[in-house]
């Protein structure tokens, strides 16, 4: 039997890291929303009897622009919130309380609420596609690394070292090795349809990520089985079927590897 393993180390404690800066962007992202429209709003208080109310809502809008486009959606309607409330109480009369006299700021004030909602979802999904085209570039770049070692002639081990720690990082693993045995039926298996399955049972991999415990992904070529990658995921979120057919196709080199290897 050959095998090849990943253990966590370094990989898991990165992946702790990369958590917890991304937990303390999101409070202060919040933070920013919630605190930076009363600074603006109280900067304006010089300018509410010289320039019209919408015309002050606009600065406040574009707060909410800037927090959304750096922040996430709960601080994009959080800074939403904001900039209405302190444009109610800084901007508009009577000033200095949360009440409005005049029909068009309650207008206005309810405008700078939807047009703030409406950009944060924009900013949100503009944010989303962008990380897709991201991964998907870098999906592509391991395909294409580990494709240029098979093409060389590379010895099959190199490919399955590379292979490797290609899947440990694109499915976020805390172990993955390579054995040259012929397939389990007990464990569940990333089968070619992109869906993890054992016996009749089937995981929703899309909103639950990898089940626990050892999952295999068979390496094949011309549909003959040449060994299996036994992976075990280091937390519960989801993998895109991008990321499953990304991992199919990277077997699949190394089962290209094995059957050139043993041809020769």
């Amino acid at each position: 039997m050959c095998a090849v393993g990943r253990a966590a180390g370094a990989g898991d404690q990165r992946g702790v890291t990369l958590a917890d800066a991304a937990a303390r962007r999101a409070m202060l992202s919040i933070g920013t929303g919630l605190v930076l429209p009363v600074a603006v709003a109280a900067v304006l208080v010089p300018l509410r009897v010289h320039v019209a109310d919408a015309a002050l809502s606009l600065v406040l809008a574009a707060v909410v622009v800037a927090v959304s486009a750096f922040g996430d959606r709960r601080a994009g309607w959080v800074a939403a919130l904001s900039s209405g409330l302190w444009f109610d109480f800084f901007l508009t009369r009577p000033y200095e309380r949360f009440s409005i006299a005049s029909a068009g700021d309650i207008e206005t004030t309810v405008a700078l609420l939807v047009v703030g909602v409406g950009v944060t979802e924009i900013a949100v999904r503009s944010r989303r596609y962008y990380g897709m085209a991201l991964a998907e570039g870098d999906y592509l770049a391991l395909l294409r690394d580990l494709s240029d070692l098979v093409a060389t002639g590379a010895p099959a081990e190199a490919a399955i070292a590379r292979a490797t720690d290609d899947l440990a990082e694109l499915l976020r693993l805390r172990r993955c090795r390579f054995e040259a045995v012929a397939p389990s039926r007990l464990r569940p298996r990333l089968f070619r349809n992109g869906e993890v399955e054992v016996g009749e049972t089937r995981f929703d991999v899309a909103s639950a990520g990898l089940p626990e415990g050892e999952v295999e992904l068979v390496a094949q070529s011309q549909g003959r089985d040449y060994g299996v990658f036994v992976m075990e995921a280091a937390d519960r979120r989801p993998v895109s079927i991008e990321q499953r057919v990304v991992a199919l196709a990277i077997a699949d080199q190394v089962g290209a590897a094995l059957a050139a290897q043993r041809a020769a």
